[in-house]
């Protein structure tokens, strides 16, 4: 009884913290026109506190990640164009991973137990699978930007996947994203749309590399059959 209360109040604190994050933000903060409007009034405040404006950056990813709020994109794009490449991929690569490891979290602490218990001959199957292939099936979902984020956080909470694997795999998965996203922030005043950034051929070329992995244990396993 006291866990199902303690799982209530926290699923109503982060609902209270998502609705009061996304209906107190102004109009059309977060989008690119307006990241584009104050980006030199941003990089001026970085150049005077770079080590507060970085610690308040990396703050406030993992929040975005944690809470699944729209504009992670947009703030991976500002951190390339707020700090630079390379410190920009040491702060995106850890605040979102941190963050979404906490959603992972909270998606096994509401979800698991009962999704375990109602699906029980389902979930033996999926957790099973996890103990084999986890790895190389959450890179592969990683890479692939057709899956978001926040879905891959929340079902991968429902299974037995270790949190240190969910954390090296998806910080090794989320990185080439990252860098396209914080290399392209170079040229943010030059960006027309988010589209721009991921074109149908780098979309084909991350699911490709994805999905290599996968291919190449199958392949793997296969011939190890035909020569038994």
């Amino acid at each position: 009884m006291a866990t199902n209360a303690r799982k209530i109040i926290l699923m109503c604190a982060l609902l209270g913290a998502f609705v009061v994050i996304y209906t107190q933000l102004p109009p059309g903060s977060v989008t690119l026109e307006n990241l584009q409007a104050r980006h030199q009034a941003l990089l001026l405040y970085c150049q005077q506190a770079p080590r507060q404006s970085a610690a308040l950056y990396f703050i406030l990813y993992v929040l975005v990640t944690t809470l699944s709020l729209p504009g992670a994109a947009l703030l991976t794009l500002l951190g390339g164009a707020l700090f630079g490449l390379w410190p920009g991929i040491l702060l995106v690569s850890f605040a979102s991973t941190l963050g979404a490891t906490l959603a992972m979290l909270v998606s096994r602490y509401l979800l698991r137990d009962w999704v375990q218990h109602r699906f029980a001959g389902q979930m033996r199957t999926v957790n099973d699978g996890v103990a084999r292939d986890g790895a190389f099936y959450l890179f592969a979902l990683r890479l692939m930007p057709l899956f978001p984020f926040f879905v891959v956080n929340l079902l991968a909470g429902v299974t037995r996947l270790g949190v240190w694997r969910y954390w090296w795999v998806s910080q090794l998965g989320m990185l080439p994203g990252a860098i396209v996203y914080l290399n392209a922030g170079h040229q943010l005043g030059q960006i027309t749309s988010l589209h721009d950034i991921l074109s149908p051929g780098v979309v084909f070329a991350f699911t490709l590399l994805g999905l290599l992995p996968l291919i190449t244990r199958w392949l793997f396993a296969r011939f190890s059959r035909t020569s038994l």
